[in-house]
């Protein structure tokens, strides 16, 4: 959705139902993009799968096509089709991992402060409505996992962005589509 408030802007990729849609902040010294935190880790992750998907799939799917090519009419040849495909999808994955990487910045966890939730922090906190506990870890693009028993999420989430600056005690109210969800932060660990 476009707003006044807060325009976005649509990189249109190779596969017409693959695209990508980044936020911009503009003013009288122009525009700019919100640009992420993301560890060293995290954005060396991006750049080696950006450069895989460069230098060893991309060369895969040229020699297919160029095998397929050789069997004959292009118009009935499913496997050129196919191949067409999979080389338009992958580079579509290497503009997207580009663009993450190129929005990004990469934060040195020692310079952060200490005793309050940051990028990196990994903090506890437990549900009031059920008395339950929970762990996340605030991450940059790329290295978010919802499956480990410390959920890693994006800083930029409804949850992460309502708990960032808070500190051991802190009570935490976020708005999330299923209503609103308190917290209390019970520890916070700098890694």
């Amino acid at each position: 959705m476009i707003t006044r408030d807060r325009p976005c802007f649509v990189v249109f990729c190779p596969n017409p139902s693959a695209f990508y849609v980044s936020s911009w902040r503009g003013g009288d010294e122009g525009f700019e993009m919100d640009r992420q935190p993301i560890s060293r880790e995290g954005y060396d992750k991006l750049k080696e799968e950006v450069r895989f998907l460069d230098d060893v799939e991309m060369p895969k799917i040229s020699q297919a096509i160029a095998d397929a090519r050789a069997e004959g009419d292009l118009r009935e040849n499913a496997e050129y089709h196919a191949q067409r495909e999979a080389q338009g999808m992958t580079q579509a994955k290497i503009n997207q991992l580009r663009s993450k990487l190129n929005s990004c910045y990469i934060v040195d966890r020692s310079s952060l402060p200490k005793g309050v939730v940051t990028f990196g922090s990994r903090v506890t906190v437990k549900d009031l409505s059920d008395g339950t506990f929970e762990q996340y870890e605030f991450v940059g693009p790329g290295e978010e996992d919802y499956s480990d028993d410390v959920m890693k999420i994006l800083t930029t989430s409804p949850l992460a962005t309502g708990m960032m600056n808070k500190k051991v005690g802190d009570i935490v109210e976020v708005s999330v589509p299923r209503g609103t969800l308190k917290y209390e932060v019970t520890s916070i660990d700098e890694e």
